[in-house]
Formats: C-alpha cells, structure tokens, sequence
C-alpha cells in the first residue's frame, strides 16, 4: 500500500532537528526524501550514543531517507545538483538567510530550473531583524519566545527551559504541514510555493492558545502567572507518582467521591470551575494531601471509576512495559542491515486507506549517490568521473559503512 504522499521527491538540505524531522514526517508518509550533505556532514551525526557508525538522535531525525554527499564548493557537483533538482517536488533549508543563494541555490535561481518547485526555507528569526544574522539553536528560541517564563521556577521566579529541543520540532511539525498544504495548492492551481518559517514565529504560535491567554485581550493584559501557583498537577500517593485533574463541575465532584471528600464539591471555594480556578494553589494542596495516603494503584482505580483524568508518571523506560503504548503499536521495532534492531516511535497518524511507515534506516554519508543519480539518467561511468573530480563524496572515502 502506498504512502499518501507517494511519488513526491524532496530534497533535504537542512541539518540537525528542525528540518531533518520535518523530512522525516514526509518520509513517513511514503515522499522519496534525499538528504544532500556536504563533506563535513550533519552535526546530528556527531552528537549522542552510536551503533556502527550513526547517533541514535541522527537515526531519528533522518530515518526512511535516501543520502547523497556532494562538495557544492565544486561547479560539477553544481551542475549536477542542478540536473536533481529538475526532478525534485519539495526542497527543504534552514540556512542562515542568504546562505543558500550564495551558494547558488536559493529561491529564486531554484524556481528557474523548477518552476512549481515547493521551496521551504527555515530559519531561526526571520529573514529580517536584529536577530536573523545570528545562528540558532533550541535554547535561543526557548529564551526569545515566552518558554523560560511559561517553565519558571513557581516559587523562586527563576526562568526554567524545557528539558527537550521544543522549539526544533514545534518548527518541524508547522513546516510538514504547511509541505502538504502547499503541495495540495500545487495540484489545483500548477503554482509552486516559497514556505518561509521561522522557529521563534513557530514557537509564539505554538504557545498562543493557553500560554498567551494573558496578552490577548488588547488593552486588559494581565499576568498570568498570579493565577498559576507553585504546584504542578503531580501528586505522590503512598507509594509513587501519579498526575489527576478535574476542570468540570462533573470531573470534580468524582474527585471528591474518589477521595472519600464528598464535603469539598460543595465548598464555595471549589464548587464552580471559576472559583476552583481562582482558588487553584489551595485546592491542589489539599488534594495533595489527601492523595498521599493512598496506594497508588487503589486511588487510580477510583478516580477512573468516577472519570477523572488520571494516570500514573511513567518514565521513559516504563514506555517499553506499558499496556496502552502496546496496544497502539506506539513503538516498534525494525532490524535494518547493519543497523540490527532499532527501536522507534512509528508514525502518530494512522491512514485507512494509505501506507504510513518507516521504509529505511537513516542513511550513511553519500550512501546512495550512484542510485540517485542513476535514477535522473546518469551513467555509472559519469558518477565515477564526478568521484574522481571530487564533486562526490564516495562513501569509502568518508569512512562509511558500504
């Protein structure tokens, strides 16, 4: 069964996390992505724990696509890639704005040889601005978009981060879709598309709908974090953690049932969902002290039992025992020639009537440029000629896996 995105072919210049995961998703969904690398290679390579040659966190930022290495230093691995991109659908960069148009390949010299091409062009602020010469990464935008202040410490004030690279796969999920929604318009009307996304405009959208509730109402700003307490919805019963939370006057009330505190659903400080939120800190204390009496096991049940929210904090090796990530097929497990078993999240969307899998481990440096190009009409003896005028990076020559 094919992928829904069968038959579209996308180049993939970014490097580390923000573009690579959203080449990743179009991958999944059966695109042929190409990832083009220069000689010094992607950073992501280089970075974490190995097995034979490649990162876990490579393997997951670049799994399913094919590799080509090329020295775009050179004027015959220009031409050749020029000669690619006349068969591509999607090329994907997060440069530094005007890197790639001084190497020759940026919008507007890529939309002469494809004139419908989809070109998505990535970057950290913005193409204009006091912050857009600047390299980026994840911590930068964490600071510049609200997260330290979403994340500060509640009792101490002081700014806090997430503990993952958010603003790389926020950035990553917006570009896939707007790849789709592009892609859709290309089919009705012909045109191509110049997608231009920056990770801190990513990030302010991303966090708008709650964590910006305080700034929406022009004139009536207020701050937020009055109203948020200390506490975090993390409670220890008698023997480990668990997370429950009850919004409705409904879920409340079962809460109260399952805590053998029926008194508190009619207490005025908590018997409507705005005075419960206005009394927040307070009504989160005393459920913590009243939850860590019980096992956890027997007042999970309970809450269940009377449809609050509930679930017990698991750790990142208990997502390896747990029943309902079994039951979903969450995480799966392939054996990839000279990979061996690589375990890996599969794609979130489930397609009726399409394929949405993982084809192919992440690709070696310039694992497959003479498939690549063969495919475009190359011969065997002009790749070899391109080998020997150092345009392309042989594998043997990078140290690769064959």
């Amino acid at each position: 069964m094919a992928g829904p995105l069968e038959g579209v072919r996308v180049l993939d210049f970014s490097t580390m996390v923000s573009g690579p995961v959203a080449a990743r998703m179009l991958a999944d969904q059966g695109a042929d992505v190409i990832k083009v690398e220069s000689p010094n290679g992607d950073e992501m390579r280089k970075i974490g724990n190995q097995r034979n040659g490649l990162t876990a966190a490579f393997m997951s930022c670049n799994r399913g696509k094919r590799g080509i290495c090329m020295d775009l230093k050179n004027d015959h691995a220009k031409d050749a890639l020029r000669d690619l991109i006349k068969s591509t659908d999607v090329l994907i960069q997060n440069f530094r704005p005007g890197a790639m148009a001084r190497m020759g390949f940026g919008e507007a010299e890529v939309r002469k040889l494809k004139q419908d091409i989809i070109y998505v062009s990535i970057s950290g602020f913005g193409e204009e601005g006091p912050y857009a010469h600047q390299r980026v990464y994840d911590p930068v935008i964490q600071a510049l978009c609200g997260a330290t202040d979403i994340q500060a410490d509640r009792d101490t004030g002081r700014p806090k981060m997430f503990r993952i690279i958010i603003a790389d796969k926020v950035t990553s999920l917006t570009a896939a879709q707007a790849v789709s929604s592009a892609l859709f318009a290309r089919e009705r009307t012909g045109d191509g598309e110049h997608i231009q996304l920056s990770m801190l405009d990513a990030m302010v959208s991303f966090f708008w709908p709650e964590g910006m509730s305080g700034i929406t109402f022009v004139g009536d700003e207020i701050d937020v974090t009055r109203y948020q307490g200390t506490m975090d919805l993390i409670y220890e019963t008698a023997n480990g953690y668990i997370t429950a939370g009850a919004i409705s006057d409904a879920e409340w009330r079962g809460m109260c049932n399952a805590l053998n505190k029926p008194e508190w659903s009619d207490d005025e400080r908590f018997n409507n969902t705005t005075v419960r939120f206005k009394n927040a800190e307070l009504r989160k204390q005393m459920t913590a002290a009243e939850l860590a009496t019980w096992d956890r096991e027997e007042i999970l049940a309970r809450l269940d039992a009377e449809g609050v929210p509930s679930a017990p904090l698991l750790t990142r090796l208990d997502l390896l025992e747990d029943e309902q990530i079994a039951i979903n097929g969450t995480i799966e497990i392939y054996d990839w020639e000279g990979h061996g078993q690589i375990r890996q999240a599969r794609p979130a969307a489930s397609f009726a009537t399409h394929a949405n899998h993982i084809d192919r481990a992440a690709p070696w440096m310039g694992q497959h440029n003479r498939e690549i190009l063969t495919e475009i009409g190359y011969t065997d003896s002009t790749v070899d000629t391109l080998v020997e005028q150092g345009a392309l990076l042989h594998p043997a020559k990078l140290g690769n896996k064959p």
